[in-house]
């Protein structure tokens, strides 16, 4: 069993328990047996699942606009999703992340559009930010979109995009050339139907995701399909990264936990030499330092979180330190467990495998770990 002390912390209010613990009873009953053979089929059906259980609500607002990205809501989700299931906590991830610049600059027609459908898990979103040539480095994207009457032209590639080839549509950053590097950048709304946008390879990874390369020729789009202003494109996916990337920490905690969770089972269920693993000091050792990283790695998390729902304008530093100490740690802490499993920790199949192979992409996607030791390092000197 989970701890779930950490939900009596200040940065939560009442909301915020409840849902985690009727979010954890719920996955305890839906998540079991998910059949991870068909990755497509299984993201399809947790997404469908996740909108009829009404979770999905907390990824996307309300279109009439009563409602608002709650961060706090976001990272117990995704923390408790993780911790039972990787692919669920990625399908509800992707349904914020594809939708975020919608969320937070579209217009009430494009929410209209497509919000009720995320919120209701009867679509499927995407963020298609990453160029083959620059992943980190959005300033330099080349992809290009040109204004030709009504419409726009896109022409370019983007790789890495998770739910390429399975989702309805897609948020696509393309250089409209206002200016040069970041501010010459725009957010578009591209249906995955739409004449001239090709997934022209499925990527395969050590813990399976839907992810594509996506090839756009002569690719045309309605001006009505422009989030925010031209030009802002930039600026759009810096806000959607500064809500979004505290989630990706949260993620990591989950996984986590669940690795603690089964470290203990492990040592205290394991006998060596007629006495319990767990009686020998060394492995209390261990069990100690994941035990500190976990705390550590949720008090990041949770203040970041809070930051941005109580009105801070950016959260850039605070979610830098969540995201770069949670998924660090995560992995150490994932890494102590499968040893602590002997041999049963690297056979296929088993949780704390499952888990190692899990941790590695949230180092690296969303900002990988040196970009952001990079941006702590300059907001910490105030350039």
């Amino acid at each position: 069993m989970a701890d779930k002390s950490f939900l009596t912390w200040p940065f939560f209010e009442d909301h915020h328990r409840t849902l985690a613990t009727a979010l954890d009873t719920w996955a305890t009953q839906s998540l079991v047996n998910i059949d991870h053979s068909d990755t497509d089929a299984a993201c399809r059906a947790l997404v469908s699942a996740l909108g009829d259980g009404g979770w999905l609500e907390h990824a996307a607002v309300d279109h009439h606009g009563v409602s608002k990205l709650d961060v706090r809501s976001l990272c117990l989700i995704r923390e408790t999703l993780a911790r039972h299931d990787g692919l669920a906590d990625f399908s509800f991830a992707m349904q914020g992340l594809g939708t975020g610049a919608i969320s937070l600059f579209g217009t009430d027609q494009q929410k209209a559009e497509w919000l009720p459908k995320i919120r209701a898990g009867t679509a499927i979103s995407a963020f298609a930010l990453t160029e083959p040539q620059s992943g980190s480095d959005v300033a330099n994207s080349t992809m290009t979109a040109t204004l030709d009457g009504d419409n726009y032209v896109l022409n370019g590639e983007k790789t890495w995009i998770s739910n390429g080839g399975i989702a309805d549509f897609y948020t696509v950053f393309a250089r409209t050339g206002e200016a040069p590097g970041a501010r010459g950048l725009s957010a578009f709304i591209v249906p995955a139907a739409t004449r001239g946008l090709d997934v022209v390879e499925r990527l395969a990874t050590i813990a399976p995701h839907p992810l594509a390369t996506l090839q756009f020729k002569d690719c045309r789009v309605p001006v009505s399909t422009l989030i925010g202003n031209s030009g802002a494109g930039f600026k759009i996916a810096m806000s959607v990264l500064d809500v979004f990337r505290t989630t990706v920490a949260a993620a990591a905690l989950g996984f986590a936990r669940r690795a603690l969770d089964e470290a203990i089972v492990r040592v205290t269920t394991r006998q060596i030499q007629g006495a319990p693993l767990f009686d020998l000091q060394m492995v209390q050792g261990h069990i100690a330092d994941m035990a500190v990283d976990i705390d550590a790695s949720a008090l990041l998390v949770y203040r970041a979180a809070w930051a941005k729902d109580k009105g801070a304008p950016r959260v850039t530093r605070e979610a830098a330190m969540a995201k770069l100490f949670s998924t660090d740690q995560a992995q150490k802490v994932i890494d102590r467990a499968v040893q602590l499993h002997g041999g049963d920790g690297v056979k296929s199949g088993e949780t704390v495998e499952k888990l190692y192979r899990e941790i590695r992409a949230l180092r690296i996607y969303e900002g990988a770990s040196d970009i952001q030791r990079v941006i702590i390092a300059r907001q910490t000197i105030g350039q």
